[in-house]
């Protein structure tokens, strides 16, 4: 049930993504389409973000250190625009047309996802 929480909330944070920047986009004649979509690019950015993300904090310990963590919105944008690239080869309509649109995008994912793991809580 947790899980599907997460990707709820994920799915959620992405949707203000594609409301707020300019450069990220979730296409669909439906209503309904864009929402599976989204959930599917939450299900992509969550295995992204769980298997990349670790290696990726491993391997540049030292550049989170030098830059007092900064170089992480860089990675996390970075990772949507992974998440992007995926779900383009998966065929979901939802694409991020840059690393500046990303790097907002990611900054919006985790105000929001953030703001609602407050508002709806989680079991940790």
């Amino acid at each position: 049930m947790r899980i599907l929480l997460k990707v709820g909330i994920t799915a959620v944070a992405l949707w203000a993504a594609t409301a707020l920047i300019h450069g990220i986009t979730v296409t669909g004649d439906t209503a309904g389409r864009r929402a599976l979509t989204l959930l599917g690019v939450a299900v992509i950015f969550g295995l992204v973000n769980a298997i990349i993300k670790p290696i990726v904090k491993t391997l540049g310990c030292a550049f989170y250190i030098l830059t007092l963590g900064l170089i992480g919105l860089v990675v996390n944008a970075l990772l949507l625009w992974l998440t992007s690239e995926v779900a383009g080869r998966l065929e979901l309509p939802f694409h991020v047309s840059g690393f500046v649109p990303a790097f907002w995008g990611a900054i919006v994912v985790g105000v929001v996802g953030w703001l609602l793991h407050l508002v709806l809580g989680d079991d940790d």
